[in-house]
């Protein structure tokens, strides 16, 4: 057993550009981007958070912190990220703590991913 395998999941984030424009349709371009910014700031401000819930084992401010992030995803068109934070809830719920690790990695992975894509869209200029 000498040989290690490093492994470095990488999973494919969509944006859902019809909410985005959606979004745009019904706040303009001003206003729309300003949800967007906000949103991006609330979300990497609460992944942060939610990290440092986890290491001091504040779990049920963690689900708290966590379910905001489910909300603000969906209202911009980040379902991978709503869905890797409602599986976080789930591990919560579950008292599962093994899980629990795993998916909040998850879900971090996602978010950053998430937030990177959305910053490449607005470079192109939704």
């Amino acid at each position: 057993m000498d040989h290690i395998t490093l492994l470095r999941p990488d999973e494919a984030v969509r944006l859902d550009s019809d909410q985005l424009g959606e979004l745009y349709d019904q706040l303009g371009e001003a206003g729309a981007e300003d949800v967007v910014c906000r949103a991006m700031e609330e979300l990497a401000a609460r992944l942060t958070h939610a990290e440092r819930l986890y290491r001091s084992e504040e779990q049920a401010e963690m689900r708290k912190n966590v379910r905001s992030l489910v909300g603000i995803s969906e209202q911009i068109g980040m379902w991978s990220l709503a869905r890797a934070a409602q599986n976080v809830i789930n591990c919560i719920d579950a008292a599962d703590r093994v899980a629990l690790a795993a998916t909040l990695a998850r879900l971090l992975r996602i978010g950053e991913q998430s937030l990177s894509a959305v910053w490449d869209l607005q470079d192109l200029s939704i």
